[in-house]
């Protein structure tokens, strides 16, 4: 049974028809968009017109008329923002697929600055990141991150904090807990835990903007539906799509 996944585009930019090309036929692939775009995206490919985008995108999705969802170009905060409404949070907790400059991909979380402050939001992300690893073939071993390397315990009680609540994820979950070592998580483990969500979101923009890394999407993990964020960095979302399809393929088995 074919995958439909639905692709967010505010306008027919290069990442986008990038997109398109390299997909192919290996999804059903639709596209939201404004109205009059549709012809500038080719044959290849359906294009939903709406004057609102995103929340046709939103509503394809939770009505079931698309399998999954890819934000893509559409902006992110009316975007996320109808995501919300129509699922019925209050917030959204993501999970990142990231790639370094020397060609690991890993997954990363938490990457919003008001996630993963608790023991238990680590240990759902946690869980859950073990799924999407699975879907994807990456490693299902989990690094947790702490501010520190055991030594370093007293030096300072927001970092000994860390620590402890790390050592706790970790027997909880079984994964291991990597102290402050990030550089030794990469290639080792298919998810990566760091110490809350500020910390999270500077690894994400450090490795995106600054270190040659690439973010190639972010499930949105506390709904039903199968949502997959993007950021702006990213040079197209053919692995977002691919990701979305993995997760579509991992929940119908």
């Amino acid at each position: 049974m074919p995958v439909t996944v639905g692709l967010g585009a505010a306008s027919p930019d290069e990442r986008i028809l990038a997109t398109i090309r390299a997909i192919g036929p290996e999804v059903d692939l639709i596209l939201f968009s404004h109205p009059g775009t549709a012809g500038f995206f080719g044959d290849a490919v359906r294009v939903v017109e709406a004057d609102r985008p995103e929340t046709a995108l939103v509503s394809a999705l939770t009505d079931g008329r698309i399998d999954a969802a890819v934000r893509g170009t559409l902006p992110a905060s009316s975007t996320l923002k109808a995501l919300k409404l129509a699922a019925g949070v209050d917030h959204l907790e993501r999970i990142a697929l990231l790639e370094t400059a020397g060609g690991d991909l890993f997954l990363l979380a938490p990457v919003g600055v008001d996630e993963g402050w608790t023991v238990k939001e680590k240990v759902r992300f946690v869980e859950r990141g073990r799924e999407i690893a699975r879907s994807f073939g990456l490693p299902e071993g989990v690094a947790v991150l702490s501010g520190g390397r055991l030594g370093d315990i007293g030096r300072h009680p927001v970092v000994d904090r860390t620590m402890a609540d790390a050592e706790l994820v970790a027997r909880l979950t079984g994964a291991e807990h990597a102290e402050i070592l990030i550089e030794e998580t990469a290639g080792r483990y298919g998810m990566v835990v760091a110490p809350d969500g500020v910390s999270g979101n500077l690894i994400f923009r450090t490795l995106t903007f600054l270190g040659a890394g690439m973010g190639h999407g972010a499930p949105v993990v506390n709904i039903d539906e199968i949502f997959v964020d993007t950021s702006r960095a990213s040079a197209n979302y053919t692995n977002a799509v691919l990701l979305a399809k993995s997760l579509v393929e991992y929940r119908r088995s």
